[in-house]
């Protein structure tokens, strides 16, 4: 199979856990706002479980998001998802902001998470990443991400757990200033 050389190859024919980034255009802060923010984190949420993805961790920012999914039975239909999910936040930003025709996302990332170990740490990564670029201090202070919900959702040792692998090894795509 021949590469593009102007974007990251997406290789999602096997079922499992995915990690995905999302980048906007030149990385700019184009959803800066609450309220389109609140936009991106709610398009990412329900479209994800409408094409069968299982989220397990996201956050959302002004230039770039992630999130943790378990596929469906056919997970090649996470570029249709990320498509979807871009379309329809590109549409009502550039409504809002009155610039139609504006290049919005640039491009993303996937990776298959297949070890048990990088699965936690990418976990722990994902809650923790408005602490990692500074927008707060605690995670749980952060309401465009799944750290709140996790502390919610899940008992106390398994938060341990997953607090305990180590997230500055991972290799994300994760260079946003905003």
């Amino acid at each position: 199979m021949k590469q593009w050389p102007h974007a990251p190859v997406h290789f999602t024919n096997e079922c499992g856990a995915y990690m995905v980034t999302a980048a906007t255009y030149y990385k700019q802060p184009i959803f800066r706002s609450e309220k389109k923010l609140q936009f991106l984190h709610d398009t990412l949420l329900y479209k994800t479980a409408e094409a069968g993805w299982s989220l397990h961790a996201w956050a959302v920012f002004p230039n770039h998001y992630h999130f943790i999914a378990t596929s469906p039975d056919h997970p090649e239909n996470l570029t249709v998802l990320i498509k979807s999910i871009h379309g329809i936040t590109s549409k009502h930003v550039n409504d809002e902001d009155g610039s139609k025709g504006r290049t919005v996302w640039f491009q993303y990332w996937d990776s298959r998470i297949s070890y048990q170990k990088s699965y936690y740490a990418r976990l722990n990564y994902v809650h923790n990443n408005p602490v990692h670029h500074g927008v707060v201090d605690n995670a749980l202070k952060y309401k465009w991400c799944s750290a709140a919900w996790f502390e919610k959702t899940f008992d106390v040792s398994f938060q341990k757990k997953v607090s305990s692998f180590k997230k500055n090894r991972i290799k994300v795509p994760d260079d946003f200033s905003f």
